[in-house]
């Protein structure tokens, strides 16, 4: 459950520690522990709305992937958790940030993108992102509407601009996700680990190779990344 994005082992998550996995779609829905009994029955007719059985499976695998953290992080079994959706904009619910009741000292996040999923949880306010590695956002002139225009001109103007871009979408999207916007903070070189501290928030990003993914995760702890 251990190994870092580059096979290094990392340590195991404290209480103060947030904890990070990416996987595949397969991969989630294949876990023996995982199953979609464990959904709650909103979460089951939000599922049956989705006609594209590829998004459907992405949805679900997410999904059970972020339970499965949350039993990681806290010792409960993947069934207990009650997870829940709160839009901040329109106060609505069964869509939004997610959150577990009971537990508003616990962060949780998700995220989900062609076959990949990942999953956050810590203590406070986290986000999670991730993109297949061969994804390229864009145009830099849309870019530029969307996230700092220093920070899309160094990207755009590295050796190899593509991951760049893809590299500052993902920590944007997990800021955001995190509750914080603004400057999403200078990246690391493609297929490193890189971190870095922004106001309260650290952001870190790393690349999964064996699964051609880009991620990220922003919370106000250090972050272990795990494996299924």
């Amino acid at each position: 459950m251990t190994d870092g994005p580059e096979g290094e082992p990392e340590p195991e998550p404290g209480p103060e520690t947030a904890l990070a996995v990416v996987a595949t779609t397969p991969e989630v829905l294949a876990h023996p522990d995982l199953d979609e009994a464990l959904l709650a029955p909103w979460e089951r007719r939000r599922l049956a709305g989705i006609r594209l059985p590829s998004r459907r499976d992405d949805v679900l695998a997410a999904r059970l992937l972020l339970r499965l953290c949350v039993a990681r992080a806290t010792g409960l079994p993947p069934d207990t958790p009650a997870l829940a959706q709160r839009c901040p904009g329109c106060g609505g619910h069964g869509h939004g940030r997610p959150y577990l009741r009971g537990r508003p000292g616990v962060g949780v996040s998700l995220s989900h993108a062609d076959g990949l999923v990942a999953a956050a949880v810590g203590p406070g306010a986290i986000g999670v992102d991730v993109e297949p590695a061969t994804r390229r956002p864009g145009p830099v002139h849309v870019l530029r509407r969307l996230l700092p225009d220093a920070d899309v001109a160094e990207a755009a103007a590295s050796p190899d601009a593509g991951p760049a871009l893809l590299r500052l979408w993902v920590r944007a999207e997990a800021r955001l996700k995190a509750g914080q916007a603004g400057e999403s903070g200078r990246t690391g070189r493609t297929g490193q680990t890189g971190q870095s501290a922004q106001g309260d928030i650290r952001l870190l990003d790393w690349t999964d190779r064996p699964r051609a993914a880009v991620a990220a995760a922003a919370c106000a702890t250090r972050v272990t990344i795990a494996s299924l």
